[in-house]
Order: C-alpha cells, then sequence, then structure tokens
C-alpha cells in the first residue's frame, strides 16, 4: 500500500496495477516482436533464394540456346565454305577441294 495523500487510495492502487501490468507484460512483448522480425527475416531470406534460382535458371538457358546457336552456325557455314569450293573449282579440282575440307575437318576434331 502507499502513503496516504490527497489522492483517493482506489486511484493510486489502480495506477499502481496498470504500471505493474505494464511492466509484467514488456518481457512478453519484446519476444513476441522479436519473433516477429525474425519471421519476417526469414521469409524475406526465402524470397531471394527464389529469385536467385530463377535468375540462375534463366541464364542457364540462355547459355545452352547460344551454345546450340553456336553448333548449328558451326555445321553449316563449313558447309557452305565447302559447297562453295566444289562449285568454284573444276572436276579434279572438286576432288582435291573435298579431300582439303575432309582433312580439315578430320584435323579440327
Amino acid at each position: 500500500m502507499s502513503f496516504p495523500t490527497a489522492v483517493n487510495s482506489q486511484i493510486t492502487d489502480a495506477v499502481t496495477q496498470a504500471n505493474t501490468k505494464v511492466v509484467g507484460e514488456a518481457p512478453a512483448m519484446a519476444m513476441s516482436t522479436l519473433y516477429q522480425a525474425m519471421a519476417h527475416s526469414t521469409g524475406i531470406l526465402y524470397q531471394n533464394a527464389a529469385l536467385a534460382q530463377q535468375q540462375q535458371n534463366t541464364l542457364a538457358q540462355a547459355a545452352a540456346t547460344q551454345g546450340i546457336m553456336q553448333l548449328y552456325n558451326v555445321d553449316t557455314m563449313a558447309g557452305a565454305a565447302a559447297t562453295e569450293k566444289v562449285a568454284q573449282a573444276g572436276v579434279s579440282d572438286n576432288l582435291a577441294s573435298l579431300l582439303a575440307v575432309l582433312q580439315a575437318m578430320q584435323n579440327n576434331k
């Protein structure tokens, strides 16, 4: 109980109980705020991980597409070069050119 004052004792008692309630709830409120912050941080962590996976998948698809395009272009260019050499030369030159292209292809492997 408090010292006698000009304020009614019931009012003093009510204020004291309210202050005690606030002090008693402080640890629980602090922990709930901490749990909420941790849950929010974990959610952002998972969102960043999913975004990084999506970006890596996009990069992998782009790299695969570029590799396939290069493979197709190499074959097309080699075939075009061989056709041009054969078309521009005579019959004897055609055989020599074809042999040179085949040897060059074999050496490149």
